[in-house]
């Protein structure tokens, strides 16, 4: 089943490059409407290239998908989440951080035995 895509590609891979562009210059904050367009956009790239529904990966307050192929979760909470906040999720799309890192720094919350993106990131 293809993942339905609610941002426009060409759109989402816009803000996705300028949120990297500013990363990289160090320049003032973005847009709040800019980062989520960017996080929702790199949700639905994962979602695209992991197809599946065994884990779920939440960037509050700006999106969720599920992916990775394996055993579909139905109802509660699901037994594989990760949960992140938007500027760390932004830089492990990007490569700018590795999974590794990202665990380390404390700011991903992983739980259940397929909770790892490190064979799916980067998304560029």
């Amino acid at each position: 089943m293809a993942v339905k895509r609610r941002i426009d590609p060409a759109e989402g891979a816009a803000a996705f490059r300028r949120w990297i562009q500013n990363d990289v210059e160090g320049a003032a904050e973005l847009p709040r409407p800019l980062i989520a367009m960017a996080v929702r956009y790199t949700l639905e790239e994962l979602a695209t290239r992991a197809e599946g529904n065994s884990v779920e990966v939440r960037v509050p307050p700006f999106g969720v998908t599920q992916c990775i192929p394996g055993p579909r979760h139905t109802r509660g909470t699901p037994p594989n989440v990760i949960e992140l906040p938007a500027p760390l999720w932004l830089a492990l799309a990007s490569g700018r951080v590795g999974w590794a890192a990202a665990l380390a720094s404390g700011k991903v919350n992983a739980s259940g035995l397929r909770a790892d993106l490190s064979a799916e990131l980067p998304l560029v």
